[in-house]
């Protein structure tokens, strides 16, 4: 979806973990990708990973925005206790950051982020780095392979704008 003037509306893809895999399309139509890593520091209070979450996405918004949409890889199930409180914490900060500044964001199942990718809703990691490879990205790991999946997902399904 574009706006009245057709110019591509701002799309952001996360997906949120310690290591956050980001794709993001600009008002430019072109797509970037990356990982931001959250990882506390030794002196760190508990809230500086989640603090530092909410600035990187406002520098991103100021940056490359004004962000339109936001999708995120929506995790019913985690391995370990330490990652879902993690993932937790940054989706509280993302959807408050979001309804703060009234930007729309959703969150897209992990096996419907896999089927569109590679056609298999089970996908391994690997799989999901040479999907994004055969779209033409170079993702350094799985997160910003799963970061460019739900950004495609979001852009040929959904028109990119929730």
């Amino acid at each position: 979806m574009t706006q009245p003037n057709n110019t591509p509306r701002c799309i952001l893809a996360l997906d949120l973990g310690t290591t956050t895999g980001w794709a993001i399309r600009g008002f430019d139509g072109l797509i970037t990708s990356g990982t931001a890593s959250f990882k506390p520091g030794r002196y760190d209070g508990g809230g500086m990973r989640y603090l530092r979450f909410t600035n990187w996405l406002t520098e991103l918004d100021r940056l490359s925005g004004p962000i339109a949409t936001i999708w995120f890889e929506e995790v019913r199930r985690h391995a370990g206790t330490d990652a879902a409180h993690v993932y937790g914490g940054l989706m509280a900060s993302l959807t408050s950051w979001g309804e703060l500044r009234g930007v729309p964001y959703e969150g897209v199942p992990v096996g419907t982020i896999k089927r569109h990718a590679t056609g298999k809703g089970n996908a391994p990691k690997q799989a999901m780095i040479d999907a994004a490879r055969a779209r033409g990205f170079s993702p350094a790991d799985d997160n910003e392979a799963d970061a460019i999946a739900i950004l495609l997902w979001a852009i040929e399904t959904k028109g990119g704008v929730r």
